[in-house]
Parts: structure tokens; C-alpha cells; sequence
């Protein structure tokens, strides 16, 4: 990703969750309200005009992307579940008594200013690179801010989080955490991903938990996309923002017991494969 420039693939993300509105059948799986406030947050930061957005959730737009979906099967509707999946796991984590919770990379995700006015007395974090934080900013400024959700600008690939976290009065160490890390991990170096685990188990307390997606590792070592794998692995590196971590499932249970989280399937129960990625959580 360049320093200077939001992130094209949160646009893109964004754009794609305006599509998904219109796909039939979507609106069972996407989350409540987040297509109309992800429209008007991307309007608002100036990240697409009005005419894009009316695109996006037009029936064109939809073609498009399931004409394109040879490249990543599956991949499309497969943003519309992961959204569905990091929001079950916020709900749930709060109901089971976390106080703060905390999106990494948020890009123009909408969780945190949507619920953060239905749960007043819970704090909600983001971190994104700052180019992308920043625009955010001038969207939710338009929305209307929240006193409980906090943008925090940092690239979590050149900063540690304790150390970004550290800066953050609202913080708290010792509190029952919800961590988010949704379409995050492939962009990170495998060093950088194991001490992100690691970070986010130092920055919160009992009962915590991260929910996060990943890219599984094929045969040949790469990340397995399908039978594009190669074609995609450039379009992605040459477009600046590379995929650099992936893993076998199998072998998560020991990265994360190696990062001090126990894997929590039973948390998850019947999440597989969705697109290209798969859904996991972590319990401290």
C-alpha cells in the first residue's frame, strides 16, 4: 500500500457490500443497516460520488461481479458472511461481558459507528493506515460522530499495536476485549501476524476474544485462490497492496497457542470456507 493513498481494496470492499444489497437472497445474510450507512459513509469521506454508489447497488454492478467471479469462486458473496461473522462475534462478545472492542485495518467498515449507538456504554476502537483513516474521519464527521468510537490512524505494519494502543487514554489493558481482524492477515508479513496475535493478547484481559479471517496455504505454498492463484497473486502485488501471509488450517491451532489464544471453533460452528477465506476465533 502507498503512505500517501487510502486503500483501494477498502473501496472496493465498500463498494462491493452496496452490490451485495442488491444481490436477491443478501439481505438474509448481511448484517442490519449496513448498506445504506456504508453508501452515505463513502459519499460523505469522499471516497465515491453519488453516481458511483447508485451504480454499485445497481443490478449492472451485480452482473459484473459474478462475472468476474471465476477468478475468486465465491469470493463475492463471500464479503456479505465475513461481515455477518465479525458482527455475531462483536454481539456475542459483548453479551458475554467485553467493554471495548477493537476493528484492525476497518477500512470503510461501518460496524463500529453503527453499533456504538446501540451499545452507549461500550467502546469502540478502529486502526487503519492513516491515508485511509483519515478519510474516514471526514465520513463519519458527516454521519454524525459517536463520543464512544475512536479512529486511531497507525500502520500496523511498521507500529506494534501495544505500542499504537499506549498512546490511546480510553484504553484499557486489564478489559474484556473483542478484537477484529477482518481481511486483514494476507496483507501482513508472517512475523508481523504472529506478533499482531501476540500484541492483542498484551493489550486486553480475561474473556477476551479475536475474530479474524484468513487465506489458506495450497500444495505449492502459496495462498490457495483457486485455479487462478497465480493471475491473482500479481493482479495483487502489482496493484500495491500484496498478499504476503497465509496458513493451513490445521496448524492455526498451534500459531495461536503459540501466541497465548486457544482456538474456539465451538464458537463458530458450522463457519467453512467462504470465497478464498475462512473464519476463525481465538479465546484468551
Amino acid at each position: 500500500m502507498r503512505h500517501d493513498k487510502p486503500s483501494t481494496t477498502a473501496r472496493k470492499v465498500a463498494l462491493n457490500i452496496i452490490s451485495l444489497g442488491a444481490k436477491p437472497g443478501m439481505e438474509e445474510v448481511l448484517p442490519a443497516g449496513i448498506v445504506d450507512a456504508t453508501a452515505r459513509l463513502l459519499v460523505a469521506a469522499g471516497v465515491a460520488g453519488e453516481g458511483a454508489v447508485r451504480f454499485a447497488g445497481s443490478k449492472w454492478a451485480v452482473a459484473i461481479y459474478e462475472a468476474f467471479d471465476w477468478m475468486m469462486p465465491g469470493q463475492f458473496e463471500a464479503f456479505a458472511h465475513r461481515k455477518a461473522f465479525c458482527e455475531k462475534q462483536v454481539r456475542e462478545g459483548i453479551a458475554a461481558g467485553a467493554t471495548q472492542i477493537l476493528v484492525l485495518g476497518a477500512g470503510y467498515d461501518t460496524l463500529g459507528w453503527r453499533l456504538a449507538l446501540e451499545f452507549p456504554k461500550v467502546r469502540f476502537f478502529e486502526i487503519d493506515h492513516p491515508a485511509t483513516s483519515k478519510r474516514k474521519a471526514q465520513g463519519i464527521a458527516g454521519l454524525g460522530p459517536r463520543d464512544n468510537l475512536h479512529l486511531i490512524q497507525a500502520d500496523l505494519g511498521d507500529r506494534r499495536l501495544k505500542n499504537v494502543l499506549t498512546g490511546v487514554e480510553s484504553w484499557d489493558n486489564t478489559a474484556q476485549s473483542v478484537m477484529v481482524a477482518e481481511g486483514l492477515t494476507q496483507y501482513l508479513t508472517p512475523a508481523a501476524v504472529q506478533d499482531l496475535f501476540v500484541q492483542c493478547g498484551t493489550v486486553s484481559g480475561g474473556g477476551s476474544r479475536i475474530a479474524f479471517t484468513y487465506v489458506s496455504t495450497g500444495d505449492d505454498g502459496r495462498p490457495d485462490i483457486g485455479r487462478w492463484t497465480g493471475l491473482t497473486v500479481w493482479i495483487l502485488k502489482t496493484s500495491g497492496e500484496p498478499w504476503l501471509w497465509s496458513v493451513r488450517p490445521e496448524e492455526l491451532p498451534t500459531l495461536l497457542a503459540e501466541a497465548g489464544w486457544t482456538h474456539a471453533p465451538q464458537l463458530n460452528p458450522g463457519s467453512g470456507t467462504c470465497g478464498v477465506e475462512d473464519h476463525a476465533v481465538a479465546v484468551k
